[in-house]
């Protein structure tokens, strides 16, 4: 499972000299120039992608689209304080790694930076919140934008949604009419949803009343069942994919195991070893990783930690996952169909660049990583 020195020697080779695109690059001369980078981008009211790209170093996410193609996007946020101008970039590649389009924005600190989520044909930027004037669009794989309709109306899910948001407020994009709406009929206190392929939601209802956390199944806007969790655990993430569903068990401020199934929630399993050290998961619910894969195998792990990939769709037995040396570890980790994103960054915004930074990328499981290199 050790990844390829190879590999990876020849991709650290290729991004070492700073060339500005936005994977490591250390600029030319050195942190003082980066410095004085960062600082223009950030007061830049206009800044440009590649400014922004390169100030950023390292992506904040990856969405992926049907045919491979990715969507990066950066944050460049002041470093010295939480407070005062900031800038975000996106950036579209094709499967191939060739630059499609993208695009950059000055914006507050305090706002949040544009989010996507990864669909059919392209990707849909998911409606901001509060403090952000930018609305809701999708934009193809060839770089061109779509208007994208938002409907107060609830939605039931069907094969083919894509679940944009898993927490309040859940939000649902319909492909086939370009459709963002709230999910309807989600328990009145589930505090997260999943939506699978074939188009069913899975919700955690944590109710107050009896304490008693449950998972909720849902086919367009009806309720076909439910499962309490076993005692004496409460749940974290919910994630549906490949016809496996998984939610982490909680208890005593750490994830102690998970509950699955891979029968629609006709019978659910406790899984509490497994190869996984439960126990020495020490960075809390909110930093643990949840994912699964198109096949059904469970990735999990924690950010900035150690992570464990199933052996196959049973996951009964997970083995550790190797990152490459460096990072050793990522920021952020995600699986798009059966391949890995990694995301080796700095914890907070910083001028400088860590070692290996970057989107790396594992097709076979972790055992070769390949450093994402744009052409």
């Amino acid at each position: 499972m050790a990844a390829a020195t190879a590999t990876i020697a020849a991709a650290l080779a290729l991004t070492a000299c700073g060339t500005g695109d936005g994977n490591g690059g250390g600029g030319k001369g050195g942190s003082e120039d980066r410095e004085k980078l960062y600082e223009r981008v950030l007061k830049d009211p206009h800044p440009s992608p590649a400014d922004v790209i390169e100030a950023a170093g390292a992506p904040a996410a990856v969405a992926r689209a049907g045919d491979g193609s990715l969507l990066l996007t950066y944050e460049a946020n002041p470093v010295e304080d939480d407070e005062g101008p900031a800038a975000s970039a996106w950036r579209l590649f094709s499967p191939s790694g060739r630059t499609v389009a993208d695009g950059a924005r000055h914006r507050d600190a305090e706002s949040t930076g544009p989010r996507f989520a990864g669909v059919r044909d392209g990707f849909v930027r998911v409606p901001p919140g509060e403090g952000d004037s930018a609305g809701g669009w999708l934009l193809d794989t060839r770089g061109k934008r779509h208007k994208v309709t938002t409907s107060a109306a609830a939605l039931g899910t069907r094969p083919g949604d894509v679940l944009l948001s898993e927490s309040e407020p859940t939000l649902l994009y319909r492909p086939s009419t370009r459709t963002v709406a709230p999910v309807a009929r989600v328990p009145r206190d589930a505090h997260r949803l999943a939506v699978d392929e074939k188009g069913t939601a899975w919700s955690l209802d944590q109710p107050l009343s009896d304490g008693q956390d449950r998972v909720v199944r849902q086919n367009a806007g009806r309720t076909r069942g439910s499962a309490p969790l076993p005692s004496p655990y409460t749940g974290g993430a919910v994630t549906a994919r490949g016809g496996t569903v998984a939610v982490s068990l909680v208890r005593g401020g750490g994830v102690r195991g998970l509950l699955v199934t891979d029968d629609d929630g006709a019978h659910w399993r406790t899984v509490t070893g497994g190869g996984v050290p439960w126990k020495r998961l020490t960075r809390g619910p909110q930093s643990f990783v949840l994912e699964a894969l198109s096949d059904g195998r469970l990735l999990v792990g924690e950010e900035g930690g150690r992570a464990w990939l199933a052996d196959d769709g049973t996951n009964r037995r997970f083995h550790p996952l190797k990152t490459p040396s460096p990072p050793d570890s990522f920021t952020t980790l995600t699986a798009r169909g059966t391949t890995l994103y990694g995301i080796a960054d700095t914890t907070t915004a910083t001028y400088a660049l860590a070692e290996g930074e970057g989107l790396w990328t594992s097709r076979d499981a972790g055992r070769t990583w390949k450093r994402h290199a744009p052409r």
